[in-house]
């Protein structure tokens, strides 16, 4: 696989050929947009209510932190059972499923009488949240076009993108305002209506397909009818880690989600800490950098276009590095607010190009190949929250928060370096 420095991606078919895209299709699509909604609020959540949890259970940070990089790693690590189980039984199927399991974590975590019971909750809430980002981006690059497919996952990213800002927003308010167990009944409630109406989709998708024809296609809720003669999970895992292309994206997902998404979690508790803002506000504030993925989903297509894969990853590198310095330093709350936008939109720059090259690592396993780049990616996440808390308590939150930065800077300027070379090595080979 290769991708011209237009943004396009090149190689093997990853889809049905051009044209337009149906209806139902788009219906399906905007579905499963609410159901990474659903999975990124439920990852996003405690990030303002960390200092109210430490209050509340008379822990410190690091121990609060459980609640996010206990949910991280069940979340990689089941990356590696739902990406076969999702190309065997049906991509939008295991989704619709595991966002209704999702509500048995969601319940458990509003009645928690003690910490360790809130992190089981959260645990069990990862298990069923870590199908929906993934199978959905695999879902989707089997049912569109190759030449459509980064521009319909900025669609169905903007679903995980504004879940960062409904996460955090509605974690840092309804903690102020209610109580940090109000949050995760407005979870049990997301998860709850989100499911039925993929349950409803699933059953449409269904009867279609039996109307059509006996053989169910890959891209709807039934598994294909080659899935018999497919590989092994191992093997097919083998098969993309024994790619030097397929271990560069997936080595950096690893980094981008420890000094992406893991220190992220910091920046609400830091704004807390160094200015002495309430919790509703700092998560508005953090919130915003969802809302800066939002732009970038607005603009997204007219710059895939312009700026090619390589000018998206480097200035998007560059916009969270420099934000992040903004808002480590701030004397006053008013520059995080444009800081927070800004590294929003340069951190989805560059993860919605690592996206496109995730779903082009193994088309004919697309499941497991996406799987396999969220499992490093949250893995990575588990691993920057539970370093980034450490550090915090050792250096001080400014510190860590530059730092987290400073790397994502480094982060896009080496994929894009790696990018021109993979081109150039493409164009040769031609």
């Amino acid at each position: 696989m290769s991708a011209h420095a237009s943004g396009s991606l090149s190689g093997p078919a990853s889809g049905p050929a051009s044209g337009p895209i149906s209806a139902a299709t788009r219906r399906s699509i905007l579905l499963l947009s609410l159901a990474t909604f659903s999975s990124m609020a439920a990852q996003r959540i405690c990030d303002a209510m960390l200092p109210e949890l430490a209050r509340v259970f008379a822990v410190g940070l690091p121990q609060a932190a459980q609640v996010v990089s206990v949910f991280a790693v069940t979340y990689g690590v089941s990356q590696l059972f739902y990406g076969p189980l999702g190309d065997r039984l049906g991509k939008f199927r295991v989704v619709t499923f595991a966002t209704l399991g999702c509500c048995i974590g969601s319940a458990l975590a509003l009645f928690a009488a003690s910490l360790d019971t809130l992190v089981f909750a959260r645990l069990l809430m990862a298990l069923g949240a870590a199908a929906l980002i993934p199978l959905a981006m695999a879902w989707v690059g089997d049912a569109v076009p190759a030449d459509q497919l980064q521009e319909m996952l900025t669609r169905t990213g903007l679903g995980s993108t504004l879940g960062i800002v409904g996460g955090q927003l509605m974690g840092g308010l309804l903690t102020d305002a209610l109580g940090w167990r109000w949050a995760f009944g407005f979870l049990l409630l997301l998860f709850s209506v989100v499911g039925l109406l993929l349950f409803r989709d699933l059953r449409l998708q269904n009867a279609a397909t039996v109307s059509v024809s006996p053989v169910p296609p890959v891209a709807s809720g039934a598994p294909a009818a080659t899935t018999a003669a497919r590989p092994h999970f191992l093997k097919q895992a083998l098969v993309i880690v024994s790619g030097k292309w397929s271990r560069t994206v997936l080595l950096m997902a690893v980094v981008e989600g420890a000094v992406g998404f893991g220190v992220l979690a910091m920046w609400a508790s830091h704004l807390h800490r160094s200015l002495g803002l309430p919790l509703s506000m700092c998560g508005a504030i953090v919130a915003l950098f969802g809302l800066g993925g939002v732009g970038f989903m607005v603009v997204g297509r007219r710059l895939i276009r312009r700026m090619g894969q390589q000018g998206l990853v480097l200035v998007g590198g560059a916009l969270v590095g420099v934000s992040a310095l903004v808002l480590a330093f701030t004397p006053h709350w008013a520059p995080a607010i444009p800081a927070s936008l800004l590294a929003g939109f340069g951190f989805f720059m560059f993860h919605n190009t690592m996206q496109a090259n995730a779903t082009q690592m193994m088309p004919q396993a697309r499941g497991t190949a996406v799987s396999l780049f969220a499992s490093c990616l949250f893995l990575g996440q588990s691993l920057g929250v539970v370093l980034a808390a450490l550090l915090v308590e050792r250096i001080g939150s400014s510190a860590v928060v530059a730092l987290g930065g400073a790397a994502m800077a480094l982060e896009g300027a080496y994929f894009a370096w790696a990018l021109k070379r993979r081109d150039a090595a493409a164009r040769l080979a031609v």
